[in-house]
């Protein structure tokens, strides 16, 4: 058995996580490729290793011709029969004889080219062994260490290997020392001559998905799910749930006791604010659901057109649309529905308004204490707006 060889073997498939029969094609080859240097680039070499006990057998495999006078002549794929017989008994004219190759004769520049080889299909292995790994991982998120700034993206060290985090895919405001751990999301792993290249991010959706996914049990067993989210990175999310089990709060589970659970998520996108609403298939009540904290009259929900009109309370309408229409947008885009918010003087004052054509069983949300004005008077209506605002 070669022990050398195969100790080192054993200890690159550890430490690279190359497979053995990657690293023997890698021998293969330095050796076909020492012989060619040996004996001409026209030379038919065959190698041969036992993975077993790694012992490994050079030859190159020749032509038997009667002399050298024979029409074109190669010596590097043809023997003379009277050198062949010296190797074999039994060769003959017209047949083919190995003659094995000592790999101990290679000179210099055929071993460094050899060795050259290998490491180059050693490391062409390894590239290949961490994308696939990371490929695996992708739109999956992963904890990486700051590593520097490059112009003006982030590389960030993903373990075995490095991931970009592009400006684009950045946070607005948020900054980043070299050696802080954060957690980012794997938009797009390519491999490249140089080794995989990983696009990150910290602005897509989904990474508030894993996010909660990761520290929401009932989300991962999937007694919850999270039916849709519309995130503006940096400042807030909105995020719908929904439990097919009647026992279970989708909203509770997410927020988790005294907040533990949302607070985790949190304060891993740096106090980015989360809204967590109940799911519903009526449209109404979801985008009611969507729009809060606003208090809302009625809703009429066209599904067909994908269109909302919404009433609230004059006094509400700041809240519901929100600063620079951040409410509603968001609600627009949780709901998929393009929504169209007045106020109830704004809405008596328009054409043909009936409150009526706001109330619909099937389709539509019509709130009758909201409607009610006396209970949102007064200090209590004032504080809501001010602290949207």
């Amino acid at each position: 058995m070669n022990t050398e060889l195969f100790e080192a073997l054993d200890l690159l498939e550890k430490e690279k996580d190359i497979s053995r029969e990657k690293l023997f094609d890698a021998i293969n080859l330095s050796l076909v490729t020492a012989c060619r240097n040996y004996f001409g680039n026209e030379a038919n070499v065959q190698v041969e290793i036992d993975p077993e006990t790694c012992e490994f057998r050079c030859f190159a495999r020749k032509d038997v011709v009667e002399n050298e006078d024979v029409e074109e002549f190669n010596p590097a794929t043809m023997i003379t029969l009277e050198e062949a017989v010296k190797v074999d008994k039994k060769a003959s004219v017209g047949s083919t004889i190995d003659i094995e190759i000592k790999s101990k004769e290679f000179g210099r520049i055929a071993t460094m080219n050899a060795k050259n080889v290998m490491l180059q299909q050693i490391r062409e292995a390894e590239r290949d062994v961490v994308c696939e790994q990371y490929a695996d991982k992708e739109k999956e998120v992963v904890t990486g260490v700051v590593q520097r700034y490059v112009g003006k993206n982030i590389s960030i060290n993903l373990g075995k290997a490095d991931g970009l985090l592009n400006e684009s895919e950045m946070v607005k405001g948020e900054v980043f020392k070299p050696t802080e751990r954060v957690k980012v999301y794997i938009l797009e792993v390519k491999s490249t001559p140089k080794g995989p290249r990983i696009l990150v991010s910290r602005t897509h959706p989904e990474l508030v998905r894993k996010l909660f996914e990761s520290e929401v049990t009932e989300i991962k067993d999937g007694t919850v799910e999270i039916v849709s989210i519309a995130r503006e990175p940096g400042s807030r999310t909105k995020m719908a749930v929904y439990s097919a089990n009647p026992n279970v709060d989708p909203v509770g589970a997410c927020v988790g006791v005294n907040g533990t659970r949302v607070n985790s998520v949190v304060d891993e996108l740096r106090g980015e604010k989360i809204d967590i609403i109940n799911w519903d298939e009526n449209p109404g009540v979801l985008i009611q659901n969507a729009l809060s904290p606003a208090k809302i009259v009625a809703v009429f929900a066209d599904p067909d057109e994908k269109s909302a009109k919404v009433v609230v309370p004059d006094y509400q309408l700041s809240l519901a649309i929100g600063k620079e229409g951040q409410n509603a947008r968001l609600a627009a885009r949780l709901t998929g529905y393009k929504i169209d918010i007045k106020s109830e003087t704004q809405a008596k004052d328009a054409p043909g308004f009936r409150y009526e054509d706001y109330v619909d069983e099937e389709e539509n949300y019509y709130d009758e204490e909201a409607y009610d004005e006396e209970n949102y008077e007064g200090e209590e209506a004032e504080e809501i707006v001010e602290d949207n605002e």
